[in-house]
């Protein structure tokens, strides 16, 4: 029996010394107090209070280690435990270091045997990095939010549904909705007070909008250009990219960024106006007439233009020489508005350069008489013109040159064509107003 008892005893004492050890080296502090005082502490323990050894701490009143802010809640946590094994919730709380530091921590207090009493066993856990890791976080998404909210590209974070979860200003400013941060956040996309447009001004479904496809299938898309009519009657044009916010995770919501490029899109279409019309009169020029006419000289079916016309003005140096170049602009200006009121809509009327004119007459399978709209020009254009005060007869030469399907002509070959007509048709050998040109499809009027 005694033999028995000397094996139980060893058993246990083995599993103690297990136990001691484990406490020891375990990366949490591990403190027991009894009556307020405390008995023991280990070493994680002895670390965390930035001590020079146990005996630093053992024999200390448990106050002395515990910021005041936490006392009152550490008592009353404490306090309720009365059985054997009782435990208190997890809790965080300040303890204070030797040195003076306080140190974040989470505790659990549990009611156990110490010896052949009870006394309070303390599992300490040190929230310093966790605590630094929060706010170096907070500090990242305060420093983004910082830099989005000044940013002057628009940004919205749009969830699965459509609905949006955040604008920055800048987005809320492109869209016109107000500066109010709850304006449009919550909201949906088909619910926001303006209409999407696509590239080409036709209305676009939100199920269409490239954030749908990103949404859907988790693409990134970039580079593309969209419109929005707001509320107050302005059309804004964006150009926009959309990714996933976090591209790992399946339900992930999509980042939309876009800048406004109304400004530079105006722009552009201007740039382009100014490189393929004259400046003076508004009408094509050179460049455009020639690019034109190679794409109806490039068709082998019905061609868009039927006609080419050479025009040009008779005695206009004269009017530069007698009355200036202020006056010869008017004059060509009004000779412009004169052409362009007496053709139809798809015909194109050009300038050369000077006082040359060009037109380019709609095919699409209609028969003109080109004699008698030749004799119609040169008589709307034989009217007076009133100048600054000055009463000016202008008259006019023009050359006729016909297209034909297959046409190999060169554009500058048929321009060519028609200038040689222009001249044939000039004084002292006009006749009917027709001057002829190529045998058999040009002449002149």
């Amino acid at each position: 029996m005694g033999e028995e008892t000397t094996g139980v005893d060893a058993d246990a004492e083995q599993l103690a010394q297990r136990y001691r050890s484990l406490v020891e080296h375990t990366p949490d502090g591990i403190c027991v107090h009894e009556n307020g005082v405390i008995v023991y502490v280990n070493q994680a323990t002895v670390r965390l209070l930035a001590a020079r050894s146990a005996d630093e701490v053992v024999g200390q009143p448990l106050t002395r280690f515990v910021h005041p802010d936490s006392i009152p809640a550490m008592r009353e946590r404490v306090e309720p435990l009365t059985g054997k094994g009782a435990a208190s919730v997890p809790t965080e709380m300040l303890l204070l270091r030797t040195n003076g530091e306080t140190v974040p921590v989470e505790t659990v207090s549990v009611l156990t045997p110490w010896h052949d009493h009870f006394a309070y066993q303390v599992v300490i856990h040190d929230l310093t990095a966790q605590r630094a890791a929060e706010e170096a976080q907070r500090r990242a998404e305060q420093h983004f939010t910082t830099v989005v909210s000044q940013l002057e590209e628009g940004v919205v974070v749009i969830a699965r549904g459509g609905r949006i979860e955040s604008a920055n200003p800048a987005a809320r400013r492109i869209f016109g909705t107000g500066d109010r941060h709850d304006d449009i956040v919550g909201s949906t996309v088909d619910e926001l007070p303006m209409v999407l447009l696509d590239a080409n001004a036709q209305p676009l479904p939100p199920n269409r909008h490239p954030v749908a496809r990103t949404l859907a299938t988790g693409e990134t898309v970039t580079g593309y250009v969209f419109g929005v009519d707001r509320r107050d009657g302005q059309r804004r044009w964006l150009s926009g990219s959309s990714r996933l916010l976090n591209p790992g995770d399946p339900n992930s919501s999509a980042v939309s960024s876009f800048a406004d490029i109304t400004e530079f899109r105006a722009s552009r279409r201007q740039l382009e106006y100014q490189a393929t019309h004259d400046s003076l009169t508004g009408l094509a020029n050179r460049s455009l007439i020639l690019s034109q006419l190679a794409a109806a000289l490039a068709t082998s079916a019905d061609l868009s233009y039927s006609t080419v016309l050479f025009i040009d003005l008779d005695g206009f140096k004269s009017i530069n020489d007698t009355l200036g170049h202020a006056i010869g602009d008017t004059v060509l200006q009004i000779v412009a508005q004169r052409l362009q009121r007496a053709l139809r809509h798809d015909d194109l009327v050009g300038r050369l350069g000077g006082d040359e004119f060009l037109v380019l007459l709609s095919g699409h399978g209609r028969h003109v008489d080109v004699d008698g709209l030749v004799r119609r020009l040169r008589s709307t254009m034989s009217e007076p013109i009133i100048a600054r005060g000055h009463r000016i007869a202008v008259d006019a030469s023009i050359g006729v040159t016909e297209l034909d399907p297959g046409d190999r002509r060169t554009p500058e070959a048929v321009l060519h064509d028609a200038d040689i007509a222009m001249y044939r048709a000039k004084p002292p050998h006009r006749d009917t107003g027709v001057g002829k040109g190529r045998t058999n499809n040009t002449h002149a009027s």
